[in-house]
């Protein structure tokens, strides 16, 4: 159930921080087997979300350093595909980093309904259930956060 329900959510995250669906996948599965090893420590099950959240940044940190101490000497004379170019590739990060901030200067509930929308898939029904908000305010601030969003990324269209 635990899986089911957080999930999407949890790989949604770790792709955000890994920005690989393939190094998400392994990290997600990392969670969960860790999760359940320490399910008799969580004290408040209310909080089993942020709780499994934590597991999953500090998973997604390890598979970070783990890229920096392995490399593979055979890729280095590798070149890059065309979709992998420097050029490519800056261009991608710095979207990334403005829809970041763009996020961050948003409000938060506009925030958390477009996560959950976005990132974890969920409903309108899903989301104001998780958030105890009324379904018409979640459509409220989901039009409101695109809106947002729209205007300030124009420039990356």
């Amino acid at each position: 159930m635990l899986v089911r329900r957080h999930g999407p959510l949890v790989r949604a995250y770790a792709t955000r921080i890994l920005g690989s669906s393939h190094d998400a996948d392994d990290v997600v599965q990392d969670t969960f087997i860790t999760a359940w090893a320490k399910l008799p420590t969580l004290e408040n099950p209310a909080l089993v979300r942020s709780w499994l959240m934590r597991i999953a940044n500090h998973k997604s940190i390890d598979r970070i350093r783990a890229r920096r101490h392995h490399s593979n000497l055979d890729d280095i004379d590798v070149p890059a595909s065309e979709d992998h170019s420097p050029t490519r590739l800056v261009e991608a990060r710095s979207r990334s980093e403005a829809l970041s901030q763009v996020l961050t200067a948003l409000p938060e509930d506009q925030r958390r309904c477009w996560e959950l929308k976005e990132f974890a898939d969920y409903s309108y029904v899903k989301i104001a259930e998780e958030l105890d908000l009324p379904v018409s305010t979640v459509r409220g601030l989901l039009a409101r956060a695109r809106k947002t969003l729209i205007r300030e990324m124009e420039v990356w269209r």
